[in-house]
């Protein structure tokens, strides 16, 4: 009789968008409580994820690997080892993937907090575990972070894992970061600047002849809870209002539209519809597609 399994199989998904791949990769997940959602009650709050069967806020964190033109591209960089250890599994997902780091030619950040930006250096020893790539964000996160007066108004918690964090991961990519306002970004991917959560905060739009999938970031941290009540904010965000603004503006387009989305904090693997339910939405995970 063969051994009971202790690991799951390794966390990634590959979706054909017209001819480019799309691969989402699993960095793990973060589990915390409900005191830091904002507009809300945390009864409220618990609640809600339990009438979806979940006993507290569990935060998955994904990234994605886009192939198109010939080129290889990777859509954020996971925790590293700033977070929790049921996170910064990116990497190894990467690699069992069939992708070596050294083949990335492009990092696009949705923004620059921990659980995106955290997985760009090796910080044992500075070196960058995707050497060959350029590192592109919006022009106003690094702008955000890198600003002393800003980061001295901050908690000291954000000091150390927003502020600090960003600049010990950024700092070895100098000489090879492009930083945009919108447009083209990589080829078939659109930049759409979606503020609030960060100050450059922003969303991709990745389009291959009548086929799109829309990767929104961080347009939602709970969709159990906030796709049903988009007012619905978390302490993490910052600009609340902004944030509130930009999610109900990608959540009618994605809506209207009827867009194929994914998202960093989705359950994996991600891959998913939305659509209107009464004064909020509803999401409707795809079906697992044994062949792309």
């Amino acid at each position: 009789m063969s051994a009971a399994p202790t690991n799951q199989i390794p966390g990634y998904y590959h979706r054909k968008i017209g001819d480019i791949t799309v691969t989402a990769i699993s960095d793990g997940f973060l589990d915390g409580d409900v005191d830091v959602l904002r507009n809300i009650e945390p009864d409220d709050a618990l609640s809600m994820l339990r009438a979806n069967f979940r006993n507290g806020r569990r935060t998955y964190v994904n990234g994605f690997i886009i192939r198109s033109k010939g080129r290889v591209c990777l859509v954020e960089t996971g925790s590293g080892n700033y977070l929790q250890p049921t996170a910064g599994k990116l990497l190894e997902n990467v690699i069992a993937a069939g992708v070596d780091p050294n083949e990335i030619d492009t990092i696009l950040l949705t923004h620059m907090h921990p659980d995106h930006s955290a997985g760009l250096t090796n910080m044992d020893d500075n070196s960058l575990y995707f050497p060959n790539a350029e590192l592109t964000a919006h022009e106003n996160e690094p702008k955000h972070w890198l600003d002393d007066g800003a980061m001295a108004n901050a908690e000291e918690r954000a000091q150390r894992l927003y502020f600090q964090a960003t600049r010990e991961q950024i700092a070895p990519y100098a000489k090879q970061t492009k930083l945009f306002q919108s447009g083209e970004v990589f080829p078939g991917v659109t930049a759409l600047p979606a503020p609030g959560h960060t100050p450059g905060h922003t969303c991709y739009m990745v389009e291959s002849g009548n086929d799109s999938l829309l990767i929104w970031g961080d347009i939602v941290h709970v969709p159990e809870i906030q796709t049903a009540r988009p007012d619905v904010s978390i302490a993490f965000d910052t600009d609340m209002h902004a944030a509130i603004a930009s999610r109900k503006r990608i959540f009618d387009m994605a809506a209207t539209d009827g867009l194929r989305v994914a998202g960093m904090h989705l359950h994996f693997p991600t891959f998913s519809h939305l659509i209107r339910d009464g004064e909020g939405y509803r999401l409707l995970p795809e079906p697992w597609a044994h062949e792309m």
